[in-house]
């Protein structure tokens, strides 16, 4: 599985960890719920949402984490 960075789309993102959705809703990110393009880069929805460059380095880091956590879970 592709590591998570700025350049992932929303989409891959989703697909590839589907449990990531409620994180992206709890962050102001409704990509699936309200229409918006899943086809966005993870960093250009987070800017849109009015993250900065160190806040989005910040949650890329954490939702890396997040899947290092729970590695033995996520089915490839």
């Amino acid at each position: 599985m592709r590591e998570i960075d700025k350049k992932i789309t929303i989409k891959e993102l989703i697909e590839q960890y589907p449990f990531f959705i409620e994180y992206l809703l709890k962050r102001g990110i409704h990509c699936i719920r309200c229409g918006e393009p899943v086809e966005d880069m993870l960093e250009d929805s987070f800017k849109e949402k009015g993250f900065g460059e160190a806040g989005i380095e910040f949650l890329i880091k954490e939702m890396n984490n997040i899947v290092k956590e729970n590695k033995s879970t996520i089915k490839n």
